[in-house]
């Protein structure tokens, strides 16, 4: 079998990548008023515009989307033309962007809902901590949604994908990881729903799918991606279930066409082997692009990509303190270690001051 490299070129839909590393989705908690993506945001991305494939923080679809302090939205005019400014910036240098589009569910503060619960497939509280004026509090009780509501999600989600191609983005990445509400609807330890959206496999994997179709519609499924996290515990979901409901909603993701699905691979920045699970299975049944997370290096990279595991490599912190990430892995240079300080919050410092290889 030859080797492949993960700096070569790649195509991804209807688009070329420069390398096979993506930077994955990073939340910084630097939106400004009205969820504004930051005033540096242009220069952030850019810098890192030499990842095959940049995916943005996690961006709300809706007010009501909205869990922590500082995120981004992309559901008013203001906040399209903002993003505008780093789409054009990104392709400036000849990057490309997709834009990752999310609902926190039960994950999150009447802070934030006009004092109003928190929304869930149920009404069962997390043991999960959001940020609220710059301290980490627990989650407020959620209340379940209704069936009545569920397609105003799914509007929510089409809205936003529409927005982002208004924006400039290359696609968009639909968030159904991380113990988000989609994450929520997937996993039976949050999802107590006796109606069409609980209890079997294909109920639980309902409003993910409906929300997918919706926004490949809309987009092009050639310009959607979905990401999912099969058994991590983040955010206090767990499934019983997981192989039995992740090749259910592969299969039917598959019949639509999506142009990637990105998997995290045990706890995100944890370990990979949590839990049993077949994730060479999912890689046989989806027949697009896959990207994967958690942990990756060059060289466990180049293995996953010669043995045919996996298409594109997602790396998250190290793009911190390593605009130039690419060049250095290429190279074999050190690797700069980000400020845990300025990780979160704040403004330009420790967000778009980090050097360069040739200004270090």
């Amino acid at each position: 079998m030859a080797e492949k490299s993960v700096f070569e070129p790649y195509t991804l839909g209807a688009i070329t990548l420069s390398n096979r590393i993506v930077m994955a989705p990073l939340t910084r908690n630097r939106a400004e008023e009205g969820l504004l993506p930051s005033q540096f945001a242009a220069t952030y991305y850019s810098q890192r515009a030499s990842a095959g494939l940049l995916i943005t923080e996690a961006t709300q679809v809706s007010k009501q989307a909205q869990g922590y302090q500082n995120t981004p939205g992309i559901f008013t005019q203001q906040q399209v033309s903002a993003w505008r400014e780093v789409t054009d910036a990104v392709h400036a240098e000849g990057g490309r962007i997709f834009l990752q589009i999310w609902h926190v569910g039960r994950v999150s503060h009447v802070v934030y809902q006009d004092g109003q619960p928190p929304v869930a497939p149920s009404a069962i509280r997390a043991a999960a901590k959001v940020s609220v004026n710059n301290e980490l509090v627990d989650v407020s009780e959620p209340r379940a949604l209704r069936i009545e509501e569920l397609p105003g999600i799914v509007e929510d989600f089409r809205q936003s994908a529409a927005n982002a191609i208004k924006a400039g983005f290359d696609g968009v990445e639909i968030h159904a990881a991380n113990g988000y509400l989609l994450d929520q609807f997937l996993k039976d330890s949050a999802n107590k729903r006796t109606d069409a959206y609980g209890g079997s496999v294909a109920n639980r994997a309902r409003l993910v799918l409906e929300i997918a179709q919706a926004v490949a519609s809309e987009i092009g499924a050639e310009r959607t991606g979905i990401r999912i996290s099969p058994v991590s515990p983040f955010n206090d979901v767990s499934s019983t279930n997981a192989q039995e409901q992740y090749d259910y909603l592969i299969d039917k993701l598959n019949e639509l066409g999506l142009v990637y699905l990105h998997v995290i691979e045990g706890v995100p920045g944890g370990p990979r082997d949590i839990a049993p699970f077949d994730y060479a299975g999912l890689r046989k049944r989806f027949t697009n692009t896959v990207i994967v997370n958690n942990g990756y290096d060059v060289e466990l990279a180049s293995s996953q990509l010669t043995s045919g595991q996996a298409d594109l490599f997602a790396i998250g912190r190290p793009f911190i303190a390593n605009p130039d990430l690419v060049e250095r892995l290429n190279s074999g240079a050190a690797l700069a270690s980000f400020d845990p300080a300025t990780l979160y919050g704040g403004g330009a410092a420790g967000y778009i001051d980090y050097p360069a290889l040739e200004n270090a």
